[in-house]
């Protein structure tokens, strides 16, 4: 009910300030057409929002966007930044090593995978091929493949700080 009451209220405002201004000249700010459009499509908004987020594991995700809103211009947008100079750098200079790794993010919930395997996939260098349905690892094909210890060196060096966020983000 929390999920679909804010998706409501979201819509309902958002509909209303870009239709600001549709009134009569100095009667009010909005027509009353407009008003009842809103709220129709604020209602069947929230009724898909709540189809979509029922789940437990995706409203935890809905409440979470605040910290979305700050994972994606920060973290995200730096490391797709350096990632393409990366690949600016190995293109020109012909040093790859491509390959095929596992890596083990210990991920609980499919949206957490989920957010880890898009951020891996978007970000140039870098391609999620495939998900272990039973213990969670990824098979991601890696520009440039580095000999490393542990499991975790090797998750760090494909993904960065990617599994911390999807972690916070869906858990």
């Amino acid at each position: 009910m929390f999920t679909f009451l804010v998706t409501f209220l979201g819509v309902l405002v958002l509909y209303l300030l870009l239709v600001w201004g549709s009134g009569d000249a100095g009667s009010a700010y909005w027509a009353i057409e407009e008003v009842l459009a809103g709220f129709v499509l604020a209602l069947i908004s929230a009724g898909i929002a709540r189809a979509i987020l029922g789940k437990a594991e995706n409203s935890r995700m809905f409440l979470k966007w605040p910290l979305f809103l700050i994972y994606v211009p920060t973290v995200f947008l730096w490391n797709l930044a350096k990632a393409n100079v990366d690949v600016a750098y190995r293109v020109i200079t012909g040093r790859i090593n491509p390959g095929i790794v596992r890596i083990r993010p210990g991920l609980k919930t499919d949206l957490g995978r989920t957010i880890l395997a898009n951020s891996i996939t978007l970000t140039p260098g870098t391609l999620t091929i495939d998900i272990d349905r039973k213990t969670g690892d990824l098979f991601v094909h890696w520009i440039n493949v580095r000999d490393t210890k542990t499991d975790e060196e090797k998750t760090r060096a494909v993904c960065g700080s990617f599994p911390e966020w999807a972690r916070r983000l869906s858990e």
